[in-house]
């Protein structure tokens, strides 16, 4: 049997710091809106590139504010099955 790679300890250092953590997550909400910015100025034919990486960060987001222990981000939301959206 084979273990996924986030089941192999060989690939992860579990090395960040809080403070690395907070710091990417302070950088994803900036870039979030940049481009929410671009997604509201930009011609349509671009705006399905910047709607994505909106929504991707999104998910970086919720990701990050679990991670560093949010009450207010359920597992549920971090996995998409939040049924308050």
């Amino acid at each position: 049997m084979t273990m996924s790679d986030h089941q192999d300890s060989e690939h992860f250092t579990y090395s960040k710091t809080w403070e690395q953590i907070e710091s990417l997550l302070d950088e994803a909400e900036k870039e979030q809106n940049k481009r929410w910015t671009a997604f509201q100025r930009c011609p349509k034919s671009l705006r399905m590139q910047h709607w994505n990486n909106y929504k991707g960060l999104e998910g970086v987001i919720n990701t990050l504010r679990w991670v560093l222990g949010d009450l207010k981000m359920p597992k549920e939301k971090v996995l998409g099955r939040d049924k308050n959206e």
